[in-house]
Order: C-alpha cells, then sequence, then structure tokens
C-alpha cells in the first residue's frame, strides 16, 4: 500500500455522475447553453479585442490575486496595456501576470496550431515552469519539478511527496480517460475542468505554483473543448471574487459525504453567473454599436454644419449612463467644446429639441438623456406587460 492511500484516502480517483442531483445537470446544460452563446454572437473586431482584454486582465488578475497578487483590476488592465511602471518594490506582481498571461498565450498557440490534446506530464511541468519563471522562491522549490518536500497549505498536508509521480501519471490517466457520451462534450468538459483542479490542487506536486497551475489545467480543458476564450478565465475570477468560500470548499471537498459534489456545485454556480454577466457585457457592446449605426443612419444625407453638430451630440449623450443638463452639453466632449464655440445657449436648445422630434434623446427632470432604447424592439412589450400585471 502507498503512503497516500493511508493519509489521503478521497484521492481515489473517481466520480459517481450518477450522485449529482437534477438541478446541477440543469446548471451545467445553462452553463454549456450559455458558452454557446458568447461563441455565435457576430461582433465588430474591435468590440471583440476589447472584451477578450477585460477578460485576460481579469483572468490573470484573478489566478495570481487568489495566491497573494495585491494590484488592482484597474492597475491589472494598466500594467498589460503597457501603461502603468511599477516601482521595484512591485515589479514581481506585475511579473507575476506577465507569467500568467505567457502560460495563457502559449496554451492558446498550442491548441490552434496543433489542435487539442491529451493532458501530458510534461505540459504540466512546464505550465509550472511558466508560472514561476523569474520569481523569487524558496531555496527547496525548483519550477517544474515536482517536490521533494513535505508541503502543508493552510490546515491541509498535502499529498506525500514520495507519492506525487505516481499520482500524477495516475491524474493524467483519468482526466484524459474522461469521456463524454454523445451530445455531451461541452457539459462533461465543465465537469472533466473542475474535478481537474480538485484533485490536482489535492495532490499539490510541486513546490509552489500549484493553485496557478491548477487553473492554467482548467483553462487548457476548456479551450481544448471549443469554449471561447473569454469564458475559461470565469471559473478563476469566480474563485478569487469568492475566495474565503473557495477555500472552505476545497476543505469540505474531501468529505466523503458529497464534498465533491458541492465543490462542483460551487463552481457551476459561479461559472454559471459569470457568464450572464459576460452576455450581459457582450449585448451592451452590441446595443453601442447597433445604436451608433442607427444614429449615423438617421443623419444619412444631412451635412449641414447644424447637422453635424446635432449627429455628434447624440453620440455623446448616448455614451452618459445618467441624463446631462443643458448648461453640461458644452463640456462633454472636446469635439462639442469646438463645436459650440461662440454659440449661444438658444443654439443648444434647438439642437436638443431637434434631437428629441427624431427620437435620438428624451427629457427628463429638465435633463437630457439618450433614448438608445429605441432600437430594443421588444423591450416596450414587456415594459407594459410588467405594468399590466
Amino acid at each position: 500500500m502507498r503512503t497516500y492511500e493511508r493519509t489521503h484516502p478521497w484521492l481515489n480517483f473517481s466520480l459517481d455522475l450518477r450522485t449529482l442531483p437534477p438541478h446541477l445537470w440543469a446548471l451545467l446544460g445553462e452553463v454549456a447553453s450559455k458558452c454557446d452563446h458568447v461563441a455565435g454572437v457576430p461582433l465588430d473586431p474591435e468590440v471583440a479585442k476589447y472584451i477578450h482584454h477585460v477578460y485576460l486582465a481579469k483572468g490573470a488578475l484573478a489566478t495570481t490575486a487568489i495566491e497573494g497578487n495585491t494590484l488592482t483590476e484597474d492597475e491589472a488592465k494598466a500594467y498589460l496595456d503597457g501603461k502603468l511602471d511599477l516601482p521595484p518594490s512591485r515589479e514581481y506582481l506585475g511579473k507575476e501576470l506577465d507569467n500568467i498571461v505567457a502560460a495563457f498565450n502559449k496554451i492558446v498557440a498550442e491548441i490552434s496550431q496543433k489542435g487539442p490534446r491529451p493532458l501530458s506530464i510534461q505540459q504540466l511541468k512546464d505550465m509550472n515552469k511558466q508560472v514561476l519563471r523569474g520569481l523569487k522562491l524558496e531555496q527547496s522549490v525548483v519550477p517544474g519539478q515536482l517536490r521533494r518536500h513535505p508541503v502543508v497549505v493552510g490546515r491541509y498536508r498535502c499529498a506525500p511527496y514520495e507519492d506525487c509521480e505516481f499520482l500524477l501519471a495516475k491524474f493524467i490517466d483519468f482526466i484524459n480517460g474522461f469521456s463524454a457520451p454523445a451530445g455531451m462534450s461541452p457539459i462533461y468538459s465543465v465537469l472533466k475542468a473542475i474535478i481537474a483542479h480538485l484533485y490536482f490542487v489535492w495532490i499539490h506536486p510541486f513546490g509552489d505554483g500549484n493553485g496557478r497551475t491548477a487553473r492554467l489545467i482548467e483553462l487548457h480543458i476548456l479551450l481544448s473543448s471549443g469554449f471561447p476564450q473569454p469564458t475559461g478565465h470565469l471559473l478563476s475570477n469566480h474563485y478569487n471574487l469568492t475566495r474565503q468560500e473557495y477555500y472552505r470548499k476545497l476543505d469540505q471537498a474531501r468529505d466523503p459525504n458529497g464534498g465533491v459534489i458541492a465543490f462542483i456545485d460551487y463552481a457551476v454556480r459561479g461559472f454559471w453567473e459569470g457568464l450572464v454577466d459576460q452576455l450581459e457585457l457582450i449585448k451592451g457592446q452590441q446595443w453601442r454599436v447597433a445604436w451608433i449605426n442607427y444614429v449615423h443612419e438617421q443623419f444619412k444625407g444631412k451635412n449641414s454644419p447644424a447637422d453635424t453638430r446635432r449627429r455628434v451630440l447624440a453620440l455623446a449623450l448616448s455614451e452618459q449612463e445618467k441624463a446631462i443638463g443643458k448648461n453640461a452639453i458644452r463640456t462633454l466632449t472636446p469635439d462639442l467644446a469646438q463645436l459650440y464655440a461662440g454659440k449661444t445657449t438658444k443654439t443648444i436648445t434647438r439642437d436638443l429639441n431637434r434631437l428629441s422630434e427624431m427620437g435620438l434623446v428624451k427629457k427628463e427632470n429638465n435633463r437630457f438623456i439618450s433614448q438608445r432604447e429605441k432600437i430594443l424592439a421588444f423591450i416596450p412589450w414587456r415594459h407594459n406587460s410588467r405594468q399590466s400585471k
């Protein structure tokens, strides 16, 4: 008998799917459906690039923040955009992000160039090596090499180091053998990614960077299964947003009476919530582009100075979340400041009235707001339906 069989009996490399409750199967189906929606959304390339960048930054920050990275989301975005120089005392935080982004990009490049491939031990070692590249580590930690010493994380004593190589081989066989029935591939891929994360963290085969490596494995499995790139970062983001619950669920997952199922339920629910938010962001971007096109269509063939001014004003108001007072119009954007230079307040009033007549702007308590909801064809029906109840 190997040591881990006595000390870590939960490392049994099995998952009885018959124990999954009906609500979890339903939620998995919704996750698969929403991922299909994300994959099938037509987007302007610049908008798609923006959304990809947003979730790349979220994913990179999330997986490092769980391990203690203290950069804010805005700082992470600015750093990845090359717009933030960190002081020497915080340079390592940027290095952690760089390592994760490089690992993300490598996974994407390998899948796009060579297609999906089964996981291998060497792949896991390479992931860990990339995660820890150039960071200051304990003397006993060698990036990409299995640990040769006991490790305790919080209250959890990780699997015996002498069994790590054996356990990693079993892990690879288990995950690569996790096949789906016909038509169930997306649902099983989510289960596979989550259970791979859980088992890898339990084994903890490397001296450092195991959590980050586990989340890279999740990403690899999801992207290999055809999930859109932005969705691949949602699990990491969920774990980070609910960090205390994440650790609690990891700790409880060792309970033979439903602990694993509880962790899967927690992860899938967070995945679903992240997809809801992601689809809202995508819908908002589509709405914005559609409105811009609609405004331009309303001014088609109208090129007078007044029409040009009104078109710019309509577009500027559409970028505002709240109604704007007439006196703030001039300073709303640099373009408007230039267009209204030397004009009286009467000109602004005429322009707003004309936009209101065109149905592009509406007045609310002597303030003005874009009427973007005009192009949401079914919103009035839903609104009236709710009022009639």
